[in-house]
């Protein structure tokens, strides 16, 4: 006779969480092309962009890119970003009197809108019913409500 041996559900649990960890870390972070209108293009400032948006790689299971544009008007500096990845596309503008702020500010409008956006696809996966749960839902409330007369 041959026994199998069977995995419980915490190491299946260990094992998934394994793999899905793995699965990340093997993401890029997104593709980053950066336009510069009305400044001189700057490697620090394209550096700094690619740091701020890189753990958003993180957040998404496909790989993605994000087009970064950053204007200058006068005392004003604009930046605007378009993340996509598959069929998602978040935008974001920002504008404030530094272009470090505005790259800030716009990772972290664009994380927010990410991680709302995640969690409202997690909480449209619920799981429909099984045949069986159905069958004896409907038994139970057959048996404790149908035996009043």
């Amino acid at each position: 006779m041959e026994s199998k041996t069977v995995k419980g559900k915490r190491s299946r649990a260990i094992e998934r969480k394994a793999r899905t960890t793995a699965r990340k870390v093997a993401l890029a972070p997104p593709a980053m092309t950066v336009t510069f209108r009305h400044v001189d293009s700057s490697d620090a400032l394209r550096a700094y962009a690619e740091r701020k948006f890189a753990h958003i790689g993180k957040l998404l299971k496909r790989p993605s890119e994000a087009h970064l544009i950053l204007t200058v008007d006068k005392y004003r500096q604009h930046g605007e970003v378009t993340l996509k990845s598959g069929r998602l596309a978040v935008t974001a503008a920002e504008e404030t009197k530094d272009l470090y702020a505005v790259i800030d500010l716009l990772a972290d409008k664009v994380g927010r809108q990410l991680k709302s956006h995640l969690g409202k696809s997690k909480t449209r996966k619920v799981r429909a019913p099984s045949a069986s749960e159905v069958l004896a839902a409907a038994e139970t409330t057959r048996s404790s409500g149908g035996e009043r007369a």
